[in-house]
């Protein structure tokens, strides 16, 4: 892998969000376009189970949903106060209206829209999601994604996760950052 250095002309002026389902590849493309914008990468999850010294699932069985959400918002507050990053939101952030309009105000929002196949094969590879505890993954991403898709369309910027490597969907990234900044051509290669 080459290793490249930062894009002098692609700037972002704010903090930029990740919002989408588990499995779309929120973390995974998220360091790689810190990485290539020379910015720090911060995974709101981690975070919060940094905070918490507990897992996301361990915080959901302890304390519900809403427990959850509420910290959620204050650590992704607490996050944005930071200089400008690279930050990957869980995949429930963005369905808080407060925490969404937190994003909007202080972040550059983009959505990283995956199909339901793609997102399926990506979360059986791991067993820490909370919400495919009970259930169907599948039949669960399913339901996610006709609750969420909508509002996760409210995001700034929307890019298609591609299977394949996550440099793929990062070049896509990359120039959709470009245009909605309104950059010179070239300034995200």
């Amino acid at each position: 892998m080459t290793v490249s250095t930062p894009h002098a002309l692609l700037r972002p002026p704010k903090t930029i969000a990740l919002v989408g389902l588990m499995g779309a590849g929120k973390t995974a493309v998220g360091r790689r376009l810190a990485q290539r914008l020379g910015v720090e990468f911060a995974d709101a999850d981690a975070e919060i189970e940094k905070a918490a010294n507990a897992t996301i699932a361990e915080i959901f069985a302890e304390n519900g949903e809403a427990f959850f959400r509420a910290r959620e918002r204050e650590v992704i507050s607490r996050l944005l106060a930071d200089p400008v990053h690279v930050l990957s939101t869980g995949g429930g952030a963005f369905m808080d209206p407060s925490t969404r309009a937190l994003l909007h105000e202080r972040a550059i929002t983009i959505w990283l829209r995956a199909d339901l196949d793609l997102m399926v094969a990506r979360v059986m590879r791991r067993n820490n999601r909370p919400l495919l505890k009970d259930g169907d993954p599948r039949a669960v991403l399913q339901r996610l994604m006709a609750e969420r898709y909508p509002v996760y369309a409210e995001a700034d910027i929307t890019v298609d996760s591609v299977d394949g490597p996550p440099e793929v969907t990062l070049e896509h990234m990359l120039a959709a950052l470009a245009a909605f900044l309104g950059a010179p051509a070239g300034a995200a290669t």
